[in-house]
């Protein structure tokens, strides 16, 4: 199969071989929703004619998701999946789209060039991230043939032209923040039960996967988004964010790549300082709404989440002559051209090096595999033997996951949990997520069971069958 349905999954996961297909039917007990396998999948631990729900999907699921998460080296890569959800999770509403921009001059020729770019990249149709990147590369071209002092024939019609495509692209990057301050605003704007709800389920998820004890390698958060919906998610469940800014009032963005990490001294014990938990490394790899290049220098602006506008946190002093021209938010790229220019190439030198490592799992949630210059560095990762990936979507409109899991033919190394079902925010936070804390207790509690009754019972009863002389 190449398109998935609506109602249709995919899942493949432990000793899964190839990923099976799942069709939605009638539950005739109406206990929610069932599912079966279609007719050409073939499954060691299923029939083809059983109902399978939530239940059995669970047995299967949870526990080897919380395996995988206390891998070594552990990494999570959201794609805009994320804010989709959280915020479809709050306002019951999709999340507002970025409309297409027009362009004063070489209007047309933008729109060409964004066209074979989207379809170089495998997408159906360009979108505002094309026609912004198209018309900054445009712009330095055109600076390049055109410098100032020219004096050939046109000349200054073409410059004035310049001028004009210039302040154009200011114009749309000014709209297109906005556009994504209002994704925000909808989340703190929204009544009290459904942000409550939403952020809820935002921290669980969250801390599902930074939930790690201090022995472990923290967890290493990456994201191609551009909003402030992680970071808002963790203040709330209180995680602390590790990245390259280093300040309070505006952050500098640094180079140097400092290990640095966050302890504590246990009360009594003196020089054997202990990892805080509640501790996670944060990379944006495509920049972010409140970045903005300004005196040589990166900096992280004090942009309010949800606020109305970008342009006024732009006219400080420190900011100098700042602009929409200088928020750090360049879209994705189809020729890995951004990835060469700083501090891009900073960002996605952190993601080659925390991802390609032996015993290293990355889990993917709301990331279409559309940009090539990661699924490279993802692709070099599973060389690695001992090295696992997790994919997590809604859907899969476009049939690139699948095209990309077949091409990278490791599906040992490949976990997929894909459809409407799986991949839906509420129904993986509730039931197929491990817990969103050090679960110690239950660890504890299993190996109790076991020392007792030589098994782990279910149900918290022993079974006849199993041997009863084992005593603790």
């Amino acid at each position: 199969m190449s398109v998935l349905g609506k109602t249709d999954q995919i899942l493949k996961c432990r000793e899964d071989h190839v990923p099976l297909y799942f069709k939605e039917i009638a539950d005739a007990e109406g206990d929610g929703k069932a599912y079966q396998l279609f007719d050409k999948s073939k499954c060691s631990w299923l029939k083809n004619s059983d109902k399978v729900g939530i239940d059995q999907f669970h047995s299967r699921i949870e526990p080897w998701l919380t395996a995988l998460f206390q891998s070594e080296h552990f990494s999570l890569l959201i794609g805009s999946g994320l804010t989709h959800a959280v915020h479809h999770l709050a306002t019951g509403k999709a999340l507002p789209g970025m409309a297409e921009a027009e362009f004063a001059v070489f209007n047309d020729e933008i729109k060409a060039a964004a066209g074979r770019s989207a379809e170089a990249a495998g997408r159906d149709d360009w979108n505002i991230e094309d026609q912004i990147r198209t018309a900054n590369e445009l712009l330095v071209g055109l600076e390049h043939f055109c410098p100032e002092g020219s004096t050939w024939a046109h000349a200054e019609a073409l410059r004035s032209s310049m001028a004009v495509l210039k302040a154009e692209i200011a114009k749309v990057l000014g709209e297109f923040a906005a556009d994504i301050l209002k994704g925000e605003r909808g989340l703190v704007t929204v009544d009290k039960a459904g942000r409550e709800k939403a952020f809820s389920y935002l921290v669980n998820f969250i801390m599902s996967f930074a939930s790690r004890s201090g022995i472990r390698d923290r967890l290493q958060i990456f994201t191609t988004n551009y909003d402030r919906v992680i970071e808002a998610g963790a203040d709330v469940a209180g995680l602390h964010l590790l990245d390259r800014f280093v300040g309070s009032l505006t952050p500098i963005f640094r180079s140097s790549r400092l290990d640095i990490d966050m302890h504590y001294c246990p009360p009594g014990i003196r020089g054997e300082p202990r990892y805080l938990e509640g501790v996670a490394r944060f990379t944006k790899l495509h920049g972010s709404l409140d970045w903005v290049y300004a005196a040589n220098e990166i900096r992280r602006m004090g942009v309010p989440f949800g606020a109305d506008g970008i342009g006024q946190y732009l006219k400080v002093p420190s900011l100098g002559e700042a602009g929409p021209m200088q928020l750090m938010i360049y879209p994705n790229s189809a020729k890995d051209r951004e990835t060469s220019a700083y501090p891009y190439v900073e960002l996605f030198r952190d993601f080659a090096v925390a991802v390609c490592r032996p015993n290293s799992t990355v889990v993917t949630y709301g990331y279409s595999f559309g940009d090539e210059h990661i699924n490279r560095v993802i692709e070099d990762m599973l060389t690695i033997p001992s090295t696992h990936l997790v994919i997590i979507s809604r859907s899969d409109p476009l049939g690139r996951i699948m095209k990309t899991y077949n091409k990278l033919s490791r599906p040992d190394q490949i976990t997929l949990l894909i459809g409407s079902h799986f991949g839906d925010f509420q129904t993986l936070v509730d039931n197929y997520l491990p817990k969103s804390a050090i679960d110690r207790t239950t660890i504890r509690m299993a190996d109790l069971l076991k020392s007792r009754y030589g098994f782990e019972p279910k149900d918290g009863k022993p079974s006849n069958s199993e041997p009863s002389e084992v005593k603790s």
